[in-house]
């Protein structure tokens, strides 16, 4: 659907030397790689276990671009070893297989992939998978679908402070809310307003070789 918006950038897009991959099948102007052509054009064969068996899991596994200060969002390396560690996310802040996490951060990146979703397989919960964050909605989500945990980035958090007080707001089975970036003031405007929920604040998610964890605000 954006393809317009970018097609009158292509010469110059070429002549810096940037790719420009489309998901559809096209047609497209020469130079642009129409994504969903390689795919149908793939063999369905597995390649040997050679070309994809890592030597060891300090090996590649992904790369997480992260939005920065300076700049454009840039890969961070993500080894297959802090991808496995990524099973335990959830253990270690408190949850088990009885929890209910609600999740509507974007799956390209770490908090929503592998922590999220990863994190969910590690401990067998079971996962609210929303496209899209409503703060108006996510109350009546919560209650609805019985959930007991929340992955947040901090301004998440914030939006649902800002909202009108409605009926009910402590009437809810949320427990544990975990992510980044939440500022102190609005982790005690959360705390007051909606109840005794506890706070985890991770440091050091994608690129970082410790994660710090902070309970107190």
């Amino acid at each position: 659907d954006l393809f317009g918006s970018v097609e009158p950038l292509l010469p110059s897009l070429r002549e810096d030397g940037v790719a420009v991959w489309v998901l559809g099948a096209g047609p497209y102007p020469p130079g642009v790689v129409a994504l969903q052509e390689l795919l149908d054009a793939a063999s369905e064969e597995l390649e040997p276990e050679d070309v994809w068996e890592p030597e060891d899991m300090n090996d590649t596994c992904l790369y997480i671009f992260t939005s920065g200060t300076t700049g454009l969002p840039k890969a961070a390396r993500v080894s297959h070893l802090k991808s496995v560690m990524c099973l335990s996310f959830y253990e270690l802040v408190g949850a088990s297989s009885r929890d209910v996490v609600y999740l509507a951060l974007p799956l390209y990146h770490m908090a929503g992939s592998l922590l999220g979703i990863v994190g969910c397989l590690g401990i067998g919960a079971t996962c609210v998978l929303k496209e899209k964050f409503s703060a108006s909605q996510f109350w009546d989500d919560c209650r609805a679908e019985g959930v007991t945990v929340f992955q947040y980035i901090g301004e998440l958090c914030r939006y649902l402070v800002n909202q009108p007080q409605r009926p009910g707001e402590r009437q809810h089975g949320l427990r544990l809310a975990v992510g980044s970036g939440l500022r102190p003031d609005v982790w005690r405007s959360f705390q007051q307003r909606f109840g005794p929920v506890r706070i985890v604040e991770t440091y050091g998610m994608s690129e970082g070789n410790v994660t710090l964890f902070n309970y107190t605000g």
